[in-house]
């Protein structure tokens, strides 16, 4: 391996496993419920972002798409192949903290304050905002994911709201947030929702309860998007773990090498 080539790879394991470093345990309901408590009262433009195994794949591919992960405010576990990650790490892996069961009870206790929504298309997006309407939340901003980013924050800017969920899948929506975070200035809760808005507007059904408790919704995900998921769930795990045993075969290569040079 060249110099460059190890270069390379002693950064993109470093950053992998910062990103497991930088994700927050949360330890139990009790913890939960103090999380949710404390999102609601941002200071400042604040950016919750959820980390599952396909996001860290694409941080080991894609340097931007990493340095946006590690620039937001909160970093949540989503899934068990990174629950398999963090203890490999021997790092705390508390909850599962996927979001499309944490989001909804983010906007719920948003409820009557203002949001706007950013992310897949109608009749979908329609159908998303009807429903969280219903629930409660004020949308003052609402448009699909497929503008560029300055459509975004030229709305945000204009309606200031308390809540902006994006919903237009990653790496796009990771650097919007880090955008949003620069160019408001008004407090302000920015969600990473990948296809939250398509689970709300019902384009994508939600697994049995049963395989949501066990850490198998993946494989109804797949069921449902054979062509769209199969690269990501088939091969994408195994490449996650890949990474992780590239990760902590270099970090032992560097101790070694720092103790020989003592």
């Amino acid at each position: 391996m060249t110099g460059t080539a190890e270069r390379k790879l002693a950064a993109r394991t470093q950053d992998f496993l910062e990103l497991h470093q930088r994700i927050r345990c949360i330890e139990d309901q009790q913890a939960h419920d103090a999380l949710l408590e404390e999102l609601q009262h941002p200071s400042r433009p604040y950016i919750v972002s959820f980390v599952n195994a396909h996001a860290a794949n694409l941080g080991w591919n894609t340097p931007g798409m990493v340095q946006s992960l590690l620039r937001s405010d909160l970093l949540l576990r989503d899934g068990i192949g990174v629950k398999l990650g963090l203890k490999a790490f021997g790092r705390p892996h508390g909850l599962n903290m996927n979001g499309t069961d944490f989001i909804p009870r983010i906007a719920r206790a948003y409820k009557g304050r203002r949001a706007a929504l950013f992310g897949t298309q109608s009749p979908w997006l329609d159908t998303a905002r009807q429903r969280l309407e219903a629930d409660g939340l004020v949308v003052v901003a609402c448009h699909d994911g497929f503008s560029p980013p300055e459509t975004y924050l030229e709305l945000a800017a204009e309606t200031k709201p308390e809540l902006i969920l994006l919903a237009m899948g990653m790496p796009k929506q990771e650097d919007i947030a880090v955008r949003l975070r620069e160019r408001l200035s008004h407090p302000c809760l920015i969600v990473n929702g990948g296809a939250i808005l398509d689970f709300l507007g019902g384009k994508v059904t939600r697994a049995p309860e049963l395989m949501r408790n066990t850490g198998l919704e993946w494989m109804y995900r797949l069921y449902l998007e054979p062509k769209r998921l199969a690269r990501r769930y088939l091969l994408g795990i195994p490449v996650f773990f890949s990474h992780v045993a590239v990760t902590r075969l270099v970090g032992r290569q560097v101790s070694e090498s720092g103790e020989q040079s003592r």
